[in-house]
């Protein structure tokens, strides 16, 4: 009999550990916002395979489209033989552009990949070499990302020295003490000490720093930042990767602050569950490149792109953007009640636009002191309880909320109750 104990013995002895897994917990199926393991125990999605699934588990239509793309063909290879669900889905793309002008887009296979291109048309857009991001930033896993990635643990650890010419300047975040000021006057004293702004071709960032914790950016940083990019021809990058595709109540979680970006790159709920990514930018800026020299061979897989498409009919069909913003206000509303009992660990922070939520555990009520031990209780609590629960921040003591976007208000409820049991629970 197949056990969740069997098969992670299994895993240990064929799978490099350098791939973490949160919970000892095997899928064995799942529909809309839940998940049952390979033993039948239930779960509510409070996780969402990291923000992937905002249409939910196998949505009928997602499922139905890759089927309909798997009885014609499954793969060419773009760049040999070209098929029209890629250059419906960019068509797509470029129409909900966050800025104004003619568009292009370019597709790939996983989010790292996308900022990996963007990086790319950047620097062959300007034929500059640096690169600026923010600490507490999450870009990828390869090398060039991991360079981005503003956290050394455990991303870096191992790995070498980063390449060359990234900078990274502080994020503002309540637990940090760091304010857009002091984002901006580091900027500055990086121009004056490290590299000139004639020589960035971009700044990149997240709307909303996802691994980071969650905390949104500010609208005056985004300001600034668009302000000093326009004076210096740099090339402002929003990574949409996370936050993209209406988890935070608009389209793209740049959108909330007015500021146009020159390039967005766009992964996870994209495909709906099928590996899918994208740089969507500017025209001019996006044909920079010289033909050849981007691509991949499974880059935009077409039952990918034709999964991308029925995603982008749901959350117009199904109204997900203001969805988003009904499931977060529930949500943020069941955290502040919480927040209040005292017999629920410290909780403070309560945050995030959208369906993108989160909150701190701390070490004493009223205080921003983090408490990472009782974060991972809660955690491990919750799964215990039936609930599917992710951390992140930079002190690991966030825990995050990202259920399906499709969730029905009974499977919300429900999955609120778990997380108030949990978070009672843990501190017993």
């Amino acid at each position: 009999m197949t056990t969740n104990t069997t098969l992670l013995a299994r895993r240990s002895a064929a799978v490099a550990r350098g791939v973490a897994t949160a919970f000892p917990v095997f899928a064995g199926k799942a529909e809309g916002a839940e998940i049952w393991d390979v033993e039948g125990g239930r779960y509510i999605d409070f996780a969402a395979g990291i923000a992937v699934l905002n249409t939910g588990h196998r949505h009928p239509r997602v499922i139905a489209a890759a089927k309909e793309q798997l009885d014609a063909y499954t793969h060419t290879a773009f760049q040999v033989l070209p098929y029209e669900p890629y250059v419906a889905l960019c068509e797509r793309l470029n129409a909900l552009a966050p800025f104004s002008g003619e568009a292009k887009s370019i597709l790939f296979s996983t989010g790292a990949e996308a900022v990996e291109n963007a990086i790319k048309i950047a620097k062959a857009a300007t034929g500059r070499p640096g690169i600026i991001a923010f600490a507490g930033g999450f870009h990828g896993r390869t090398a060039m990302t991991m360079a981005l990635t503003g956290k050394v643990a455990p991303y870096k650890q191992k790995f070498g020295i980063s390449p060359a010419g990234v900078y990274h300047v502080p994020f503002p975040a309540t637990p940090l003490d760091v304010d857009v000021s002091d984002s901006v006057r580091a900027l500055q004293l990086l121009f004056r000490a490290d590299i000139a702004p004639s020589d960035v071709a971009a700044i990149i960032i997240e709307p909303v720093q996802g691994e980071g914790g969650f905390w949104p950016a500010p609208v005056e940083l985004l300001k600034a930042l668009r302000e000093i990019c326009d004076t210096h021809g740099i090339v402002l990058i929003a990574d949409e990767v996370q936050t993209g595709f209406a988890r935070t109540g608009r389209m793209f979680g740049i959108e909330h602050s007015g500021i146009e970006p020159d390039i967005i790159t766009v992964a996870k709920a994209l495909g709906g569950g099928f590996p899918l990514a994208g740089v969507v930018g500017r025209a001019a800026i996006m044909d920079a490149a010289e033909p050849g020299g981007l691509g991949g061979t499974y880059a935009g897989s077409p039952v990918a792109c034709a999964a991308a498409l029925a995603v982008l009919d749901i959350i117009q069909d199904e109204g997900l953007v203001a969805r988003a913003n009904e499931i977060g206000a529930t949500m943020r509303t069941a955290l502040e009640r919480i927040a209040q009992r005292n017999d629920a660990v410290p909780m403070s922070s309560i945050r995030g636009p959208g369906a993108m939520v989160a909150f701190d555990i701390v070490a004493q009520r009223g205080t921003n002191t983090p408490d990472a031990e009782t974060t991972k209780k809660v955690v491990q609590v919750a799964l215990g309880h039936g609930l599917v629960l992710l951390s992140c921040g930079v002190f690991g003591n966030t825990v995050r909320l990202l259920c399906p976007l499709t969730i029905s208000d009974a499977l919300l409820g429900e999955g609120l109750d778990l997380l108030e049991r949990a978070l009672v629970s843990a501190n017993a």
